[in-house]
């Protein structure tokens, strides 16, 4: 009898695992994944750099000479000129200095003028043989002198009209004064760590950017050049601080050459047109920077996963997740990757889920299609 009951349970147990394994089969073999037909399309990318916005020309307007400052003529905020007094210093001074100046200047023209016709009357007192060489070269080199004190005096002259010149301090260029904390009676110098004022020529705004060496190597791999890349960079686009784009696109004119040893970044400058005054220099933003890619194999970046710096993608072959290494384009929009290698038109690959598959996983694309039907 126990014999027979041991019999028993041993095939029911066969059964019970039997059935377990055509489950499991069932289900290795029936399992549907997203699939995607690898076709051509044309693309653009819009990729955002953080940037700074500086004015074409943001000047720090120092003094020049050392004095008190008698007279302030600018507002802050407003536009100035190029030459346009914004300070007076006090010229009493620098007058007193110039009018010494000038003084001297008129005594070694006198000077050199009485050692001129003293030379003139050796030589012909030597002419006559009256007088020694050493006379004769005595009178040479007093004229001399006197030539060099008075180019001496001349040049401290220009000095003293230059002096009292800076005792006005004028705007470099054309644009907007911002602010300043000197008044009447401050003491400022040309030794002064702190600018009197800064003026900003904001009809125009550079923004700054950077990309990476890599993206850059990839442009030049594209365009030939980092002047052919210059050349064919499309307009960007502006990003606000508060989420609105600027209504005028801009234009990148300069590419560094360099790579900055700290970040491993190429500094890139693009220039925007600032008629509504509506940028502000010191401002941040972002740069959106198009990439237009004409008849260029797409993929969801959900397709693919990474190893060691690889990306692979699983494509469907006879049924079966075969995992292929791809190679993408350099930029991308975070949602999509532009392959460059590793596909061709009309290769199947799993859509969604890479980085749950295996190898060999058997995928059933009916069974997908019939997913994709029923969804819809």
């Amino acid at each position: 009898m126990k014999v027979k009951r041991f019999i028993v349970l041993g095939l029911c147990c066969a059964g019970v695992l039997t059935g377990c394994q055509q489950k499991a089969g069932e289900q290795s073999s029936g399992d549907s994944y997203p699939l995607l037909t690898v076709t051509p399309e044309d693309r653009q990318l819009s990729v955002k750099y953080s940037a700074v916005i500086e004015g074409k020309q943001d000047v720090e307007v120092r003094p020049q000479v050392s004095g008190t400052i008698t007279r302030v003529l600018v507002e802050e905020g407003a536009h100035v000129r190029k030459g346009e007094v914004l300070f007076v210093i006090d010229q009493v001074p620098y007058k007193a200095a110039l009018q010494k100046a000038r003084a001297a200047v008129a005594t070694a023209e006198a000077n050199e003028a009485t050692a001129k016709q003293t030379l003139e009357g050796k030589e012909i007192l030597f002419a006559d043989r009256v007088i020694s060489d050493f006379e004769l070269n005595t009178a040479r080199n007093e004229y001399k002198s006197t030539q060099a004190a008075l180019q001496q005096a001349q040049a401290e002259l220009t000095d003293a009209q230059n002096n009292l010149s800076y005792t006005e301090v004028k705007s470099p260029v054309d644009g907007y004064a911002g602010m300043t904390s000197f008044r009447i009676g401050a003491l400022v110098s040309s030794s002064m760590t702190e600018p009197l004022i800064r003026v900003s020529d904001n009809s125009q705004m550079y923004v700054y950017f950077s990309l990476t060496e890599k993206q850059v190597l990839a442009l030049t791999a594209q365009y030939g050049s980092l002047d052919k890349a210059l050349a064919s960079f499309p307009e960007v686009s502006l990003e606000l601080n508060d989420g609105s784009v600027y209504g005028t696109k801009g234009r990148v004119d300069v590419i560094s050459g360099m790579i900055d040893k700290t970040t491993g970044t190429v500094s890139l400058r693009a220039v925007f047109d600032n008629q509504d005054k509506r940028l502000l220099s010191g401002g941040s933003a972002n740069v959106i920077v198009p990439y237009d890619r004409k008849q260029c194999i797409v993929i969801p970046q959900g397709a693919t996963y990474e190893i060691q710096n690889r990306i692979f993608t699983y494509k469907v072959v006879d049924r079966k997740a075969v995992s292929t290494p791809i190679e993408v384009f350099e930029i991308n929009d975070g949602t999509e990757y532009i392959v460059e290698s590793g596909l061709q038109p009309g290769d199947v690959i799993v859509s969604e889920g890479a980085g749950l598959l295996k190898e060999g996983t058997v995928v059933d694309p009916a069974a997908a299609a019939q997913e994709v039907k029923e969804e819809d």
